[in-house]
């Protein structure tokens, strides 16, 4: 059992738990974690799809700014490798695999469930979708490309440049996500989905998912390094590092 990601696997499913802190925050140890269970998941005949899930109230509230800021300019840049490396790797994973939206899924949540085959959100008050931008965060086009694969490319043009986050019905009605479940049902119905895929020929289906995304993928590996120059460049940034307290202020004073 990892330090920030619990596994399950039950009836050949294997349950790919985010557990850091109440929001599931992203930093390196995480990133690198979640890499390594889905190798690991890749290469063992006994797991036919995962469902990756995060707890009660939230998927993963995306990266976590308040450990980021304090990065060095080695460990900022070791992260941004790993996590396109993390969104490479899902989105090239052979077998099928489901996000179980347990809650809030902003930016770096919403980008790992963008990666899956299939997303289960829960319903109630939840917000969904990319808000870099307004954080100052450059979007690289390997995301848009990512986002577009899904809602198209006008609807994700819009929402990226204006950070826009969706409630659960906004996010079903555009493809952002395939169902909503009651919080409660969510994991059930995310391993339902999976048992149904992993039923067709192995092969033929991985075969056919990786076919359908050669572009996405090869956009995420030529892209990678243009997209670590842009983001490196604005994350140092007097502009940006001030937007950034500001929001960790917000945050921290949540918490206390």
């Amino acid at each position: 059992m990892g330090e920030f990601i619990k596994t399950q696997n039950t009836d050949h499913l294997l349950y790919l738990g985010l557990d850091r802190g109440r929001s599931n925050a992203l930093h390196l140890e995480m990133v690198l974690e979640l890499t390594q269970e889905l190798e690991k998941a890749e290469k063992d005949p006994a797991i036919e799809a995962i469902i990756l899930h995060g707890k009660e109230g939230f998927f993963s509230s995306g990266l976590d700014l308040i450990t980021l800021y304090e990065y060095d300019k080695d460990q900022i840049e070791a992260f941004w490798n790993a996590f396109i490396d993390l969104v490479y790797k899902l989105v090239a994973f052979p077998k099928p695999a489901v996000a179980s939206i347990t809650g809030h899924s902003p930016a770096g949540g919403c980008v790992l469930a963008l990666c899956c085959d299939y997303r289960v959100m829960a319903q109630g008050e939840f917000i969904i979708g990319l808000n870099e931008v307004p954080v100052g965060i450059v979007v690289p086009s390997s995301i848009f490309a990512l986002y577009s694969f899904w809602i198209g490319q006008a609807q994700a043009y819009r929402n990226l440049l204006e950070g826009k986050l969706l409630n659960p019905a906004d996010a079903l009605a555009c493809g952002l996500v395939d169902e909503t479940i009651p919080a409660d049902r969510i994991l059930t119905a995310a391993g339902r989905k999976a048992k149904v895929v992993a039923q067709f020929d192995k092969t033929a289906w991985a075969s056919t998912k990786l076919n359908l995304r050669h572009e996405l993928l090869n956009n995420i590996a030529n892209s990678k390094a243009i997209a670590i120059d842009q983001v490196l460049e604005q994350w140092w940034k007097p502009s940006t590092r001030q937007i950034l307290k500001t929001i960790i202020t917000n945050l921290t004073t949540k918490k206390a």
